[in-house]
C-alpha cells in the first residue's frame, strides 16, 4: 500500500510498438505529446489515446443520471481526443482515441492499455503529494504507475 512505484526504464533500452497516451480528464498537454513522440518514433509505434470522463458516483447504490458526465463534458473530452489524435497523426503516427466514462479511472486506463496491447503508457501529472494526495483525483497518474505492469512515463505539468 505504501510502496512507491519504481521509475520506468530508459526508453532507449527497449522498443515500443504500441503506446497509450492517457488522461484522467485533464487536457493532454504538449509536453505529454512530446514524450509520446520520443517513445513512439524509433519503431513507428501505434498510439491510442484514452481519456476519462468522470462519473461522480451513485445515489443510494443506484446509478444516478445527475452524476454522469454532462453533454458539455463529453464534448470537451471529444475535442481533447481529436486534438491529441490530430497532433499524433501530423507527427506521422497511426493514432486512435477512446473516451471512457467511469468512476474507476486507474482500472479503466490499465484495462484499455491491456486491450490495446500497450507496451508503455504516457500521462501528464501534478507533483506527487504523497499519501494525502492519494485521496485526490489529480493523483490518478501515480495510481496508474503503481498498479501497471507496463512502464508508465509521467510528465510533470505543474512546474
Amino acid at each position: 500500500m505504501f510502496k512507491k512505484a519504481s521509475p520506468p526504464p530508459d526508453p532507449g533500452t527497449f522498443t515500443i510498438d504500441r503506446l497509450v497516451v492517457a488522461s484522467e480528464g485533464r487536457e493532454i498537454a504538449w509536453p505529454v505529446l512530446q514524450q509520446a513522440f520520443e517513445l513512439a518514433r524509433p519503431s513507428g509505434a501505434s498510439v491510442h489515446v484514452v481519456i476519462i470522463a468522470r462519473i461522480w458516483g451513485t445515489s443510494l447504490g443506484f446509478p444516478n443520471p445527475g452524476l454522469n458526465p454532462s453533454k458539455d463534458e463529453w464534448d470537451e473530452r471529444r475535442l481533447m481526443a481529436r486534438r491529441a489524435v490530430e497532433a499524433l497523426e501530423k507527427a506521422g503516427f497511426e493514432a486512435s482515441a477512446q473516451i471512457v466514462g467511469t468512476r474507476r479511472a486507474t482500472k479503466r486506463i490499465l484495462g484499455e492499455a491491456q486491450r490495446f496491447g500497450a507496451e508503455a503508457i504516457v500521462m501528464g501529472c501534478d507533483r506527487d503529494r504523497g499519501l494525502l494526495g492519494d485521496f485526490m483525483w489529480s493523483h490518478e497518474p501515480y495510481r496508474v504507475r503503481k498498479r501497471s505492469k507496463v512502464p508508465v512515463y509521467l510528465v510533470p505539468l505543474d512546474e
